[in-house]
């Protein structure tokens, strides 16, 4: 696209604050957003040019904001792909592709994609049914694994760890009665992630390897730094496997590739998800070109820009408090805003529930040292309470 048309309009289906973040962004260009959702009240639509209220399956609430549209998007993996397909046939622009999201809303087919391409994963198995469990968890000779629902888990949910012996002697519950993929577990050094963005005309960027924190028990990010703290060479292998993961699925957008670097050194591709990503947020204040600049520069068909790092930077996410949900307010946000190099993000989601994303913090700092002094104290001061 040699010069952006005006007006032109950016469909997102969903409508939370990867959308919002997105639309922020966009406004900078003179690009107008519609935004899909069953909340008229949801992070996006309150930045949005034009809202269509509707489920994400619904594929007359999609056509409708097709219609409105000159490119369409999401943020969100678990929507409408046949209607997205069809749309597509019929000269709809759709970026990422709907036949990559319909490899991606299946961890299945996303873990066999792995294989058959030669893209470094954990072993696995497919079961179906709960009597299949104990005889693939035997098969893979481990005696811990991972079971994932192959539909429908996001954000920890639709996650268990399992003990093969365990299973064995009857002494756990299948968690899940549906199709399900297992997977040896990983004996874990750290967990990283790749954020990549692939153009029109193939041109392809990653940004540096961050290093993720997760919460134990609700299995969500809660504290992230920029670059990771890793030797040069596995850096570099991290990078290269992540962009050979999205040329081979032959996708155009912004992907994020999460990877396991476990104690023999070893990285392996956890998943990918593709649009912006909580691993992400750090780029708007942190690299010279954010994961929305990069994914609205797709879009355009404009050149993808610098994903060099300005500062190295820390991510908190700013979670519900445990033990109620209702109208919040966050403690200490005067005391962090004290210190240079601190940037809120709040989302305006206007009730709070125990691990919710409300926000995120990005932290600057001269240093990884001094960033991740710097980002521990803003996990110990900040406090989201019941209003």
């Amino acid at each position: 696209m040699a010069q952006i048309p005006s007006p032109f309009t950016i469909g997102i289906i969903g409508g939370g604050q990867l959308g919002r973040m997105f639309i922020e962004n966009a406004l900078k260009m003179n690009v107008r957003c519609a935004v899909l959702e069953n909340d008229e009240n949801c992070p996006a639509a309150l930045v949005a040019h034009q809202f269509v209220k509707g489920a994400l399956t619904d594929e007359t609430a999609i056509r409708q904001l097709a219609a409105m549209s000159d490119v369409l998007t999401y943020e969100i993996e678990h929507i409408n792909t046949e209607a997205l397909l069809k749309l597509e046939a019929e000269g709809k622009k759709i970026i990422p592709s709907p036949r990559i999201l319909q490899i991606i809303q299946d961890k299945g087919l996303q873990k066999q994609f792995y294989r058959n391409n030669g893209i470094p994963t954990a072993d696995f198995r497919l079961v179906n049914q709960p009597e299949e469990w104990l005889f693939a968890a035997e098969s893979m000779g481990v005696e811990r694994f991972a079971a994932k629902l192959c539909k429908g888990g996001y954000d920890g949910k639709g996650v268990a760890l399992l003990s093969t012996t365990q299973l064995r002697e009857g002494k756990t519950v299948i968690p899940f009665d549906a199709p399900a993929m297992i997977e040896a577990f990983v004996d874990c050094e750290k967990e990283l992630s790749v954020i990549v963005a692939r153009g029109m005309d193939g041109s392809t960027v990653s940004f540096p390897v961050v290093e993720m924190e997760f919460d134990p028990v609700a299995n969500l990010v809660t504290f992230l730094f920029s670059p990771a703290e890793v030797e040069h060479h596995i850096e570099e292998q991290a990078q290269q496997i992540a962009m050979d993961a999205i040329t081979k699925l032959n996708g155009y957008g912004l992907f994020a590739v999460e990877m396991m670097l476990d104690k023999q050194g070893q990285i392996l591709v956890n998943e990918i998800a593709p649009r912006p990503h909580n691993s992400g947020h750090q780029t708007i204040e942190g690299n010279f070109s954010s994961q929305y600049d990069q994914l609205l520069r797709v879009l355009l068909e404009l050149p993808l820009g610098s994903t060099d790092v300005i500062l190295p930077s820390a991510m908190i996410n700013v979670l519900g408090g445990e033990g109620f949900s209702g109208t919040y307010q966050m403690e200490g946000i005067e005391k962090i805003l004290s210190l240079p190099g601190i940037y809120v993000h709040l989302y305006e989601k206007k009730e709070s529930r125990p691990m919710r994303k409300l926000g995120h913090i990005t932290v600057l700092a001269d240093t990884v040292k001094d960033v991740k002094e710097k980002a521990n104290f803003v996990r110990n001061t900040v406090k989201i309470v019941q209003a």
